[in-house]
């Protein structure tokens, strides 16, 4: 349902437009249903739900209330292994003892506790095909009735949910922002963007669309509805949207298996080839870094049936080597190779994103003579570049002062390696100069605001939200390099997972570092206990879907806790049919079952490619305890993971993100400042309209208010 999705991507709930009547009964409901997971309605929204008739009133709160239970993960049922967790785990190796009896004993035969004990440790027993290990020995309504209700206290999550235009209004608007948006988006907010380019297909339409992304998955659904194309200006723009429509990558991050094409959508699309290459044949150079998909795509096309266009055929006549044509990357690999690294950066001027994301190497490679010739070829190229390239290249610089501990690669499908950095740093003349140029920039991109702009502090530590790349689906999830306070005496890890056809293991575990970063413990199916932190116990099937926790007590002597979810056996986290991740807050005194959905902070899709996921780390620091975003996935082994045998890569990865510094929101309220009343939110609603930039809006703002929070953050970002 739309409305669903519009809900859990902006927290308003579109208004119904059924017949008015006394919904006040069924406003108070939903009031009372909402407190339950963590949420409340604004004034407004239970207003408009007391003003209509009992039966659509009743629809509307139980699309509001399914929509918010998903969101926070209360939708499944969280079962956990040991009934009485945290408070009757047992030792690891005596659970192990217990399990080995309970075999000899089915077996008829007897053994002492000794050897029991020997054997459980030896590791010559297979001990997860041990009888009833890792299967749920009790129901969910045993587990509810083992523990009393959570206390509620005053620092449990309460998220205020808005209300919204009609359902139609409200899917243009997010339409609109999705479209257009001038960052890359998620696998989520793609998946969220197709559907509505459905629904709005005949709706106004962006007036530009910037990212080549979402023109690929616009034009897949124009594409397969027979409507023209829009936006098409680059020949990989068709590669992109036949690697959309036939289910692959629309990065081209991975290789896509074509489908066949009907008649009329290899028309379209070679007849859009043919229009770019025939008016600009310079567009052929993009073809030759593709050419093995071209080469596949042609195959499914047949351009050689189709003389009309021969144009289109071109670009098959490059893929296949037929032709050579000259890239503008490769004139400037060229140039470097001689050693000519002013005449590269002239070649590369024609291109200013492909410039500014070269300019490292360019002046680190520059003689003294050159670096200036580099400089003034990146300075001309500022006024061109998108503003996510600017924004990319001031953090890059803003890094470049010193070497890295270690050098981290992660890719669009968030996969990360790690290597040394073996780059010389910059000289530090040389990265201030750069990045006054791209500060001056930046500024004078910034829209003056006609109200005065009121920020919530909380927002600062926000990584700048360059790419949805960087980030999962869910609630309450920061990009990458984000940092969020973290209050409570209790942290409690949880993964849900439910799979697709075949049995699967996933394991969550925790490491923890010290302030060096080195290995102080761990916590998994292995050890069930370690410094007070405590593991709920391993489940090893969830066709019924199966959940995973893990306490931690914030008093712990660690520095950094690092949850992971491991797949020990079975599907990836594609593959699987549902997967999350997410965190609770707790106090000492409240008690209750594992998972509460007013206590859930955030959540968080598992969709990445890797067998081992790294969501967040948790830092102590000055202020205390912080969640830094990692969002990584690392390939690990084809099956069997477990932490013991990752410490040491997991550890170096934490280090080298931890330590990096991140462009955050803080940067972009500074250079705001010089183009607009800026003030920090103390907690009291302002007496007049405001610009409000935040995670969460506060209810009831004044009339004219414009709110910027996690859904929107990406518009602030200037194109």
């Amino acid at each position: 349902m739309i409305e669903k999705l519009i809900i859990q991507k902006t927290l308003r709930v579109p208004a119904s437009t059924g017949a008015a009547g006394d919904g006040a009964p069924v406003a108070r409901q939903l009031d009372a249903a909402l407190l339950d997971v963590g949420f409340s309605a604004s004034s407004a929204l239970l207003e408009h739900v007391g003003g209509l008739a009992p039966a659509p009133a009743m629809d509307l709160a139980a699309t509001v209330v399914s929509a918010v239970r998903e969101l926070v993960g209360d939708h499944v049922q969280h079962n956990s292994y040991f009934v009485g967790f945290p408070d009757d785990v047992p030792d690891t190796v005596e659970f192990w003892t217990d399990r080995l009896r309970a075999a000899v004993l089915t077996d008829g035969g007897t053994a002492t506790d000794g050897y029991l004990r020997d054997a459980a440790t030896s590791g010559g027993v297979n001990l997860l095909d041990l009888p009833g290990y890792g299967t749920y020995q009790h129901t969910y309504a045993e587990l509810l009735a083992a523990h009393d209700e959570l206390l509620a206290t005053a620092g449990d999550r309460v998220t205020v949910l808005g209300l919204g235009d009609t359902v139609e209004v409200e899917a243009a608007r997010l339409y609109l922002a999705l479209a257009g948006s001038a960052t890359p988006h998620g696998e989520a907010d793609l998946a969220i963007l197709s559907e509505l380019a459905v629904a709005c297909l005949d709706d106004v339409q962006p007036a530009e669309i910037p990212v080549r992304e979402n023109r690929a998955v616009l034009n897949g659904v124009r594409l397969v509805l027979g409507r023209p194309l829009v936006a098409v200006d680059t020949t990989t723009d068709v590669l992109r949207l036949a690697c959309h429509v036939s289910g692959g990558d629309v990065s081209l991050g991975a290789p896509t298996r074509f489908r066949a094409f009907p008649r009329r959508e290899r028309r379209i699309l070679l007849a859009a080839l043919n229009e770019v290459v025939g008016a600009n044949q310079d567009k052929l150079a993009d073809v030759v870094r593709h050419a093995e998909r071209w080469k596949r795509l042609g195959e499914r096309l047949h351009p050689h049936e189709y003389d009309q266009w021969p144009h289109a055929r071109e670009v098959f006549t490059v893929a296949r080597g037929e032709r050579r044509v000259r890239t503008l990357a490769g004139r400037a690999e060229a140039a470097i190779r001689t050693g000519a690294i002013g005449p590269a950066a002239s070649v590369l001027s024609a291109a200013p994103g492909l410039l500014l994301r070269s300019a490292d190497r360019l002046l680190r490679l520059a003689s003294a003579a050159e670096q200036r010739v580099v400089l003034d070829a990146v300075t001309g190229a500022l006024g061109s570049a998108s503003g996510r390239v600017l924004f990319s290249l001031r953090e890059h610089v803003d890094n470049r002062l010193t070497p890295a501990s270690a050098r981290v690669y992660v890719n669009r499908s968030r996969g990360a390696c790690v290597g040394p950095d073996r780059r010389p740093p910059l000289p530090a003349g040389l990265v201030a100069e750069v990045s006054a140029r791209l500060d001056a920039e930046i500024s004078a991109r910034l829209p003056e605001s006609p109200r005065p702009v009121v920020v919530d502090p909380a927002v600062l530590d926000v990584a700048l939200p360059l790419s949805g790349k960087a980030t999962e689906g869910g609630f309450a999830v920061l990009p990458r390099g984000s940092r969020g306070s973290v209050s409570g005496e209790l942290l409690r890890f949880f993964t849900y997972w439910r799979q697709t056809s075949r049995r699967t293991d996933y394991d969550l575990s925790v490491l923890l570092l010290d302030d060096e970063f080195h290995t102080a413990g761990h916590v998994s199916w292995t050890n069930h206990r370690h410094e007070g932190v405590v593991y709920s116990g391993d489940v090893t099937d969830a066709a019924n879907g199966a959940t995973e926790f893990i306490d931690v007590p914030l008093t712990l002597p660690g520095h950094y806790v690092v949850p992971q979810v491991y797949i020990y056996a079975g599907e990836s986290f594609d593959e699987v049919a549902e997967s999350m991740f997410g965190y609770q807050t707790r106090t000492r005194d409240q008690q209750g079952t594992p998972f509460d959905a007013r206590t859930v902070r955030a959540r968080s899709q598992l969709r990445g490619q890797g067998r081992v996921a790294l969501p967040v780390v948790f830092a102590r620091g000055e202020q205390g305890w912080q969640a830094v975003w990692l969002h990584l996935y690392l390939p690990g082994m084809p099956s069997f993971n477990r932490v013991e045998d990752n410490t040491f890569t997991t550890a170096d990865r934490v280090r080298a993100l931890v330590q990096r510094r991140h462009l955050t929101m803080s940067y972009l309220v500074d250079r705001w400042r010089a183009r607009a009343e800026v003030t920090m939110w103390d907690g009291r609603l302002p007496q007049e309209p405001v610009t409000f930039i935040g995670i969460d809006a506060p209810g009831d703002l004044p009339d004219g208010s414009e709110i910027y929070t996690l859904d929107r953050l990406s518009e602030l970002i200037p194109e």
